[in-house]
């Protein structure tokens, strides 16, 4: 085919530089040109000459002097019609009238055969964006090269001995770079496939703008953004608990996914604290940012609340301190929270949250209880006081804390993944671990999910035959006056008896349990309970009244004839602690280590 009989010349307007008088003539018409005075007259005009028109130049001189690669290809066999000087620098001369398939690799090394077919049948454009491919070299690199090694050698005329010894080995280091760049490297290209009319056969213009450049720039971003994920995951690892406490009455599992390699980490975490007396702190949480900063902002959080949970207070006290503090480490970042606590007396879990999903409570015939909205705002917003509420937790039953990561989905309200969650659940059977990754997998999250999803998963376990032994429950009501003390000394020992402990343990017990009565007695007031449990692992006592001051240790001097109980406690127990109760009140408790 005859490129230059389908070259036509281009239409254009020729300028006439004859008899300018003035800057800023415009043709009227073709081949007419109208004289407008200038406002502002140049006193030193440059010296006009003639410049060619457009339709001087023919579209093989227009496209041979383009730094992009271009190439005509025509008939369905895809014969090559043209290739200009830039894409034979590239990629060598090409015969004309031989096929593509046959003469150009690189047009299949760029994944453009199907699209040049596509671009014939449909007569439409397409373009594909950043292919890599092989080329020979790249003149602007050689060019700049060149311009290193012009510089080196100026740098070594300047006349001192070192420097024109260290400028002739740059100048050497620029040669051997631009000896490189004549040999093969890889290149990035940005193609357009355009449909022509070749003297009545269909053919396809290809251009292919060199993006080289951004491409490495968007690779090293890229890179330098992995290895921030990198080190954002490593430290949000190792803020998360290594090893969760596992309490006397739950089973307890947590899994946590980060998103895929192209989504930023964010600020999600779990924790379980046990509270003594048999009750735990369950809490989990996520900052609403991405990255180190995240994570570092997670990590005080955690932090706090393990701290706080010490106090054991009420789940919306831990919330609200919770929120200053946030507010006090970054005011621009918010985060969301479920802290809750179960008591193995009362079969619920109390608990407040900040923004966060509903926990979700699976009943043992498979019924789901979503709990209510949360009780009030993220951390961090502040000006806000927190409620408790609370959601039954009885034996044979499984509890669900989550983070966003797994139930919000691009264009679908996070309502529905919420109540996918809940199908899903419904139907989970097994270990605490294996609910746990169910659970991931009916949501469809995997290593490339876009955000990172944090899970944990609390059963109450129901208990039956020799299992059931273990765990005991006893209480008493104790109505006041000087029989009180030796009632509640006379039902420990019976029931410590009945348990089958060793006869040390039993006398601690009833030791132990003289001394919280006799406090109770001496600074609380009615009503008063005495309550006795053991687990598999511990033997608590706890003693309940309805006065809210708590007890201290403190060091009682030889003359004193009171304030020795506790400090009695706290050296026979393993542990003690005392909490205000919901209703007003308090509980003072201790435990002891059964032996194994």
């Amino acid at each position: 085919m005859n490129f230059t009989r389908w070259s036509a010349r281009l239409p254009g307007t020729q300028r006439r530089a004859a008899g300018r008088t003035g800057r800023g003539s415009v043709p009227a018409a073709r081949g007419e040109y109208e004289q407008r005075p200038d406002p502002d007259p140049d006193p030193d005009p440059e010296p006009v000459t003639d410049v060619p028109a457009l339709e001087d130049l023919s579209l093989r001189e227009i496209l041979g002097g383009l730094p992009a690669l271009v190439a005509l290809l025509y008939g369905p066999e895809h014969r090559v019609a043209y290739v200009n000087d830039a894409y034979a620098a590239a990629f060598g001369p090409r015969r004309l009238g031989a096929t593509a398939a046959a003469s150009c690799p690189e047009l299949a090394e760029l994944g453009l055969f199907p699209l040049l077919d596509q671009v014939l049948r449909s007569g439409k454009p397409r373009t594909v964006k950043s292919r890599k491919v092989q080329v020979r070299g790249r003149q602007k690199d050689q060019a700049r090269e060149h311009g290193k090694e012009q510089t080196a050698k100026g740098q070594a005329a300047k006349g001192q001995a070192a420097k024109g010894q260290a400028a002739k080995g740059q100048a050497a280091k620029g040669q051997g770079r631009e000896q490189a760049d004549s040999g093969a490297q890889e290149g990035s290209y940005t193609v357009t496939c355009t449909p022509v009319d070749c003297q009545g056969s269909g053919g396809v213009l290809v251009f292919a703008a060199d993006v080289t450049d951004h491409a490495e720039a968007a690779d090293r971003l890229r890179t330098s953004e992995r290895g921030h994920r990198r080190t954002a995951v490593t430290l949000q690892r190792s803020l998360l608990p290594q090893e969760l406490e596992q309490p006397d009455d739950l089973r307890v599992a947590a899994t946590y996914q980060p998103g895929g390699e192209d989504a930023a980490v964010g600020g999600d975490w779990y924790d379980v604290i046990t509270l003594g007396a048999g009750r735990t702190a369950l809490v989990i949480g996520d900052v609403m940012g991405r990255g180190v900063r995240a994570a570092a902002v997670m990590g005080q959080l955690r932090t706090a609340v393990r701290a706080y949970a010490r106090l054991d207070l009420p789940p919306h006290e831990v919330l609200q301190l919770l929120d200053g503090l946030a507010a006090e480490i970054d005011a621009s970042q918010i985060a969301t929270c479920v802290y809750a606590v179960h008591d193995p007396n009362e079969g619920r879990l109390v608990y407040a949250s900040a923004g966060h999903l509903p926990i979700l409570v699976r009943a043992e015939d498979g019924s789901v209880q979503r709990a209510a909205d949360p009780t009030g705002p993220p951390l961090g917003t502040g000006g806000w006081l927190h409620s408790s509420g609370s959601i039954p937790l009885p034996p044979g039953s499984t509890a669900v804390l989550y983070t966003d990561g797994l139930v919000e989905r691009r264009g679908e309200d996070i309502d529905e993944g919420v109540a996918s969650l809940e199908r899903a659940l419904s139907g989970a059977k097994g270990s605490p671990q294996v609910v746990c990754d169910r659970l991931i997998r009916s949501q469809g999250v995997t290593a490339d999910h876009d955000d990172d999803v944090a899970v944990l998963v609390l059963q109450h376990p129901s208990r039956t035959g020799p299992d059931a032994e273990l765990f005991h429950n006893a209480a008493l009501d104790l109505l006041g006056g000087i029989e009180a003390a030796p009632r509640a000394r006379a039902f420990a020992m019976g029931v410590l008896a009945s348990w089958r402990f060793p006869v040390e343990l039993r006398d601690l017990g009833v030791l132990a349990t003289s001394e919280l009565v006799a406090n109770s007695l001496q600074h609380g007031t009615p009503p008063m309970r005495l309550r006795l449990r053991r687990t598999d692992r511990r033997l608590i006592i706890e003693v309940t009244d309805g006065d809210d001051h708590l007890p201290r240790r403190r060091r009682a001097e030889p003359a004193d004839e009171a304030g020795r109980g506790i400090s009695i406690v706290a050296t026979i127990a393993s542990s003690w602690g005392s909490r205000r109760t919901p209703g007003g009140g308090k509980a003072v408790w201790c435990e002891f280590a059964l032996p194994h």
